[in-house]
């Protein structure tokens, strides 16, 4: 097909400069435009313009297998340019044709050579534009970048409206339970992070040979769990590590600095280290003692003393939400559910504690 393309374009090119030598020889110009008028053709005239034809239909047939192999080797190198630089070069093309077009009415009524000059001028500003934006390729692609990258960007309000920051949870705050409850009410907004290195530590604990550590550790499981299945909160499992760090603190800070999300913790000494570091952090002891009804000295609660106390025959009990209840006396009741008698209460960023004393002993008094 290219072949015949190629021999049709010498049997026109071919008639053409038939053409010419016939206005030559006839003592014409050469660069008159050729008649049409059939009264003032001769026999001469058609001879020398089949004969030009022949010639160039030869001509192009000789010529052809180079001018593919030439047109080939253009296709190929042209396929291997990476797009930008083929797009800069088409751009740079075309510009540099409109640019013929516009100048085109000035130069066209030129007689003589002149009248090959619309011609030169086209092949001359085509090729002068592709040379430019080729070599102007880099600077093209980065104004274009930055034109899209400014339409397509959205306005500050839109783009807060549009972001989600990530809450980060430990192993402490998944443990404790009470994130679920929180999420289930709506007050947590974004996505909630799990790492994977929190997993593997929380799934260290379940398999914990310590009773209560495998307790917790499957509670902290199960936590997870209703989350992801229960909950209308998007959870993503983090599954990046940074193994040069050992510790699951200062990873879930790296992880916090990295995302720009904020640690969700109950936590004390990660709050610490958060605050240090320059990460927002979410305590949710802080969050339970601020709505959380305030126990005051005098209340009467009902609890169950599971252990000894650090000082001298005390108990320890708990609430319901892990608040420490330190019972004086209450080293006897290990083991019973009993009512006490709230004599203090101490409120900090680790938790709250509660001192109360048995109301068995109240009443004895």
């Amino acid at each position: 097909m290219v072949r015949r393309i190629i021999q049709l374009i010498g049997l026109l090119f071919g008639g053409m400069a038939g053409n010419w030598v016939h206005s030559w020889t006839s003592g014409g110009a050469i660069w008159n435009q050729p008649s049409f008028d059939m009264l003032q053709r001769s026999s001469s005239y058609y001879m020398n313009v089949a004969i030009g034809a022949v010639a160039g239909v030869v001509l192009a047939t000789l010529a052809s297998g180079r001018i593919i192999r030439f047109l080939q080797s253009g296709a190929d190198r042209a396929a291997q340019m990476p797009l930008k630089d083929l797009t800069a070069a088409a751009g740079g093309l075309l510009v540099g044709l409109v640019l013929s077009v516009l100048l085109y009415p000035a130069i066209s009524g030129l007689e003589g050579p002149g009248v090959l000059l619309p011609a030169a001028l086209s092949l001359g500003l085509g090729y002068l534009g592709m040379q430019v934006a080729w070599h102007k390729r880099e600077e093209l692609a980065a104004a274009t970048s930055a034109l899209f990258e400014a339409r397509k960007a959205p306005a500050p309000e839109e783009e807060n409206r549009g972001f989600e920051e990530h809450k980060i949870l430990d192993t402490s705050v998944i443990i404790d339970g009470r994130i679920a409850d929180i999420c289930k009410t709506g007050f947590i907004e974004g996505t909630l992070v799990i790492p994977e290195f929190v997993l593997e530590e929380l799934q260290h604990i379940a398999d914990s040979s310590d009773l209560l550590k495998r307790n917790r550790g499957r509670r902290g499981l199960d936590i997870l769990n209703k989350i992801q299945k229960e909950l209308d909160v998007r959870v993503l499992i983090y599954e990046g590590d940074f193994e040069e760090i050992s510790e699951v603190d200062s990873k879930l800070v790296k992880l916090a600095k990295a995302l720009r999300g904020k640690v969700v913790t109950n936590d004390f000494n990660l709050n610490k280290v958060c605050e240090l570091q320059g990460v927002s952090v979410l305590n949710i002891n802080d969050l339970a003692n601020a709505v959380k009804p305030v126990v005051l000295p005098g209340e009467e609660i009902i609890v169950q003393v599971i252990k000894d106390g650090k000082e001298h025959g005390q108990g320890v009990a708990y609430l319901d939400d892990g608040t420490m209840i330190v019972v004086e006396g209450g080293r006897d009741y290990i083991g019973t559910t009993m009512e006490v008698l709230v004599t203090s209460v101490l409120q900090t960023s680790a938790g709250r504690m509660i001192f109360a004393k048995p109301k068995l002993l109240e009443k004895a008094l």
